[in-house]
């Protein structure tokens, strides 16, 4: 599949960086004058803005190379947002979005380190390891975080799912943010989550899966961050090279969730 590229540090964008959605509402003209509106989900668009500055000649040839290989704004392609929480329903883990062990039970409604009510308690009443995941349509070769606040008791171990990559963590009885980052591994589908051993249990809070190497605040997230149908807006890519071996860009993006 077309993915837009990571650049080398494996980010996908600088700063500053421009989001934006745009909604449409359709309205119906009566013949007594009145009129009745109602909103056009399929028809909303999110759009990006952004501005590159000391690209690399790698990045900026990558970055050439993908805008030839959609020819422009003629080909969609994957867009994983830079700015969101790649996970779907990230405040619900009882959602059935997620993938969860059979014999993992979930709770909701304790208290978060937020100042809320949206921690989770989830337990592992099995004997064998237990895990709560998603598996995402994404690059496998991409570099990910994943991360989530979470407390249990003392000598409590879980562990961070992040394709093929498990991260043994050991949870403290106070909230901490532990983190996982790896790449996907060779697919084009990932499995993100947490994995708990026989007979653990922990309070979880903001799980988060982010195309970057480190995890940025939590941003709670229904819809997720993957847009499997993006275009470039231009049909044409003004790369300017400002010195030796660095290179300035502006891409314009769209998509829609269809």
């Amino acid at each position: 599949m077309l993915v837009y590229p990571q650049l080398t540090s494996g980010t996908l964008m600088q700063f500053p960086a421009q989001k934006s959605h745009r909604l449409r509402t359709v309205v119906n003209l009566l013949s007594d004058g009145s009129c009745i509106k109602l909103a056009d989900p399929p028809a909303e668009i999110t759009l990006w803005q952004l501005q590159y500055a000391n690209l690399s000649d790698q990045e900026a040839a990558a970055l050439q190379q993908f805008f030839e290989s959609t020819e422009g704004s003629l080909q969609t392609f994957t867009f994983l947002d830079p700015t969101a929480n790649l996970f779907v329903w990230s405040d619900q883990l009882d959602h059935p979005g997620w993938n969860k062990g059979p014999l993992l039970s979930i709770a909701g409604g304790f208290a978060d380190p937020a100042g809320g009510t949206n921690a989770w308690h989830v337990s592992n009443s099995g004997a064998a390891a237990q895990s709560l995941s998603q598996i995402l349509e994404v690059p496998g070769e991409y570099r990910y975080s994943v991360s989530v606040y979470a407390k249990s008791g003392v000598g409590t171990i879980v562990n961070l799912i992040c394709g093929p990559a498990r991260d043994q963590q050991a949870l403290a009885n106070q909230w901490s943010r532990i983190v996982i980052s790896a790449n996907g591994g060779p697919t084009e589908t990932v499995e993100f989550g947490i994995e708990f051993p026989a007979g653990a249990s922990a309070d979880l809070f903001g799980m988060q899966v982010e195309a970057q190497t480190g995890p940025s605040i939590y941003k709670p997230s229904t819809s997720g961050g993957v847009y499997p149908n993006a275009w470039f807006l231009d049909d044409s890519l003004a790369l300017t090279a400002t010195d030796v071996n660095r290179h300035s860009a502006t891409v314009n993006i769209h998509a829609n969730r269809l």
